[in-house]
């Protein structure tokens, strides 16, 4: 007779079918009930469970038979306002490791604008000289609107299409102009941290591009805050090199920094 998980594992087994349907989710826009019962055999009522509580946290969308992919990621100006006092903190520590004579990669989103900021010098509890000699990779146009107004700072923008809700380029053209640039530190950002600690994204093109710019540093971070513990999004980024940091505002509940230390990620609370 075989035994019935205990409550955490039953825990643990929910969230890694979480993590699988929104990695489908992800490939083929939409999953069906009698597909993922059959995968992790499981009821349906199983995989209905699962797919009620990835509705309610915004993730998916249900449809009779099945879910579909959500693709409204709230746009960069209301990410802004998200946990404001958290995205500062962690631009702070971020803009605390660049160096004079550094080439950074900046990616786009709220939290890489914070870090952006302190760098330019607009957070007022961030005291450092503005670093001398710098360059600044970035796809973002807010960020590079910023500091290519600061002096002594130089900005190479990522070219491409401009995805307006990110207001920023994704695609081929900004991939082929990264891949010309050595960069001493890259700072990315991230849809969520799920509770396997996987770091993940809505959309296959962001994704993809955030993937690069960290395999084009000596050092990667991933900034992400705290409202992105535990929070589902399709896209896996990955690989992710074995140098990679990730700067969060708060610590994470043990179960979560264990899963994080086990992948490898070399974790700062920002104070």
């Amino acid at each position: 007779m075989s035994r019935k998980p205990s409550a955490p594992e039953s825990r643990a087994l929910a969230a890694s079918r979480h993590d699988a349907i929104l990695a489908r989710l992800g490939q083929d826009g939409s999953v069906s009930v009698e597909a993922m019962a059959d995968r992790f055999g499981v009821s349906r009522e199983t995989i209905r469970r699962d797919l009620k509580a990835l509705a309610e946290q915004g993730r998916l969308a249900i449809v009779h038979g099945g879910a579909t992919r959500r693709a409204d990621e709230p746009v960069l100006a209301i990410r802004e306002r998200d946990n404001p006092a958290g995205k500062a903190a962690i631009g702070r520590v971020a803009a605390g490791l660049v160096e004079d004579g550094m080439v950074v990669v900046l990616d786009s989103g709220a939290t890489t604008l914070a870090v952006a900021n302190a760098l330019a010098g607009r957070d007022p509890l961030f005291s450092r000289p503005i670093p001398k000699g710098l360059t600044i990779c970035t796809n973002s146009l807010p960020v590079g609107l910023l500091l290519c107004r600061v002096a002594g700072v130089r900005v190479h923008f990522l070219g491409g299409e401009i995805e307006g809700a990110d207001e920023a380029a994704f695609g081929t053209e900004a991939l082929t102009a990264l891949a010309r640039f050595r960069a001493d530190l890259a700072f990315v950002g991230a849809g969520g941290i799920s509770p396997s600690g996987e770091i993940t994204d809505f959309a296959p093109l962001p994704t993809e591009l955030r993937t690069h710019m960290l395999a084009a540093a000596e050092q990667g971070y991933v900034v992400a805050d705290s409202t992105k513990f535990g929070r589902l999004t399709p896209i896996r980024l990955a690989p992710i090199p074995a140098a990679t940091g990730l700067i969060v505002d708060v610590e994470p509940p043990p179960l979560l920094r264990d899963a994080l230390t086990r992948r490898g990620l070399d974790l700062i609370v920002a104070p």
